[in-house]
């Protein structure tokens, strides 16, 4: 059976487009809140789950001996916009290390912001690796490897010993294996695993709550995701959805993206965490569905949840400003 249509594009009176997807909550033992399509399935989790990929930052001591706060460890869970706040703070992260930017593996690449782009085509000849997206994930990387004392020349490389670290990191709190037959490679460079859509949000919901984990990985979790909470443009950028949503309920709400259509979310006081994927891999379409699954969470009547329910279904608008259709989740996530 095919996963079910979660969201629909309208023009005029029409649905225009249809987006199938599959959704997974899960609670901090493993149990199924709520689910949609097929949750076994494996995807590739992409950068949804940096806040796993930071954590041997700060369980080997790093994020301590450089000094790190809440902006630093946001930045390390990010995929930025490369304004100039993040490349600024890419940079420092690198220098607490005393590396530059020629450490960096990740690529370099103009940012996906349009407002941002022209801003940086006015002020920098090229971009360099910390305008990547995933300059403070990989700023993260090599401090982890220097505080260690290990070699960080090709750490994006799967036989690194801090990617088998991070390996075992996943493996840990996902229950799933992990090794070349379900590996890819990432935007980045790095390796990245297809798991289960439930064992990545048992996963998430493992650091929202803490269960079945020894105490300092706990407190590791915790630690990252209320530095993400804290700081959310640092995990994302302005107008960004990762950073708008966790803006809506300051504390309460952790979320982020990933490319082709994933989607982690997790809420801490509630003890849940969400994973879900877009069939076709549209941001428009994700954007949507975790807004929705957000919003089952918090009162219906509230702001947060009407805040939630307008990021889920919203108009669009042509360059004339005319309203031509709407995004808008189906009943089976309403």
């Amino acid at each position: 059976m095919p996963n079910p249509v979660l969201v629909e594009v309208t023009r005029g009176s029409l649905v225009e487009s249809r987006h199938h997807g599959s959704v997974a909550i899960v609670d901090g033992d493993g149990r199924t809140v709520f689910s949609l399509g097929d949750i076994e399935a494996a995807v590739f989790p992409r950068s949804a789950c940096k806040a796993m990929q930071a954590l041997p930052l700060v369980e080997s001591g790093a994020a301590d001996a450089y000094g790190f706060g809440n902006r630093e460890l946001a930045l390390a869970c990010s995929s930025h916009s490369g304004e100039d706040e993040h490349v600024a703070l890419a940079a420092a992260m690198l220098a607490r290390a005393s590396r530059d930017v020629g450490a960096l593996e990740c690529g370099a690449h103009w940012s996906s912001d349009q407002k941002t782009l022209i801003h940086q085509a006015r002020t920098v000849e090229k971009p360099t690796a910390l305008h990547n997206n995933c300059s403070g994930k990989h700023a993260g990387f090599v401090c982890a490897c220097c505080h260690q004392g290990i070699e960080s020349k090709g750490y994006v490389g799967y036989g690194h010993p801090l990617q088998q670290q991070i390996r075992e990191t996943m493996e840990s709190l996902t229950g799933a294996a992990l090794g070349h037959d379900n590996c890819g490679t990432d935007g980045c460079s790095i390796p990245t695993y297809a798991v289960p859509l439930k064992a990545l949000a048992h996963g998430f919901a493992k650091m929202a709550t803490g269960n079945g984990l020894g105490r300092e990985r706990a407190a590791a979790s915790r630690r990252l995701l209320q530095a993400c909470m804290a700081e959310p443009f640092y995990v994302a950028g302005t107008g960004r959805a990762c950073t708008e949503l966790m803006q809506i309920a300051p504390g309460r709400i952790f979320c982020k993206t990933g490319a082709e259509g994933v989607f982690c979310a997790a809420l801490p006081e509630q003890g849940i965490a969400i994973a879900l994927k877009c069939d076709d891999g549209a941001t428009r379409a994700a954007e949507a569905m975790v807004a929705a699954a957000l919003a089952r969470f918090f009162d219906r009547g509230g702001r947060e949840h009407a805040a939630l329910s307008a990021l889920a279904n919203r108009s669009m608008r042509n360059w004339n400003g005319i309203h031509v259709g709407d995004v808008r989740v189906t009943d089976a996530l309403a």
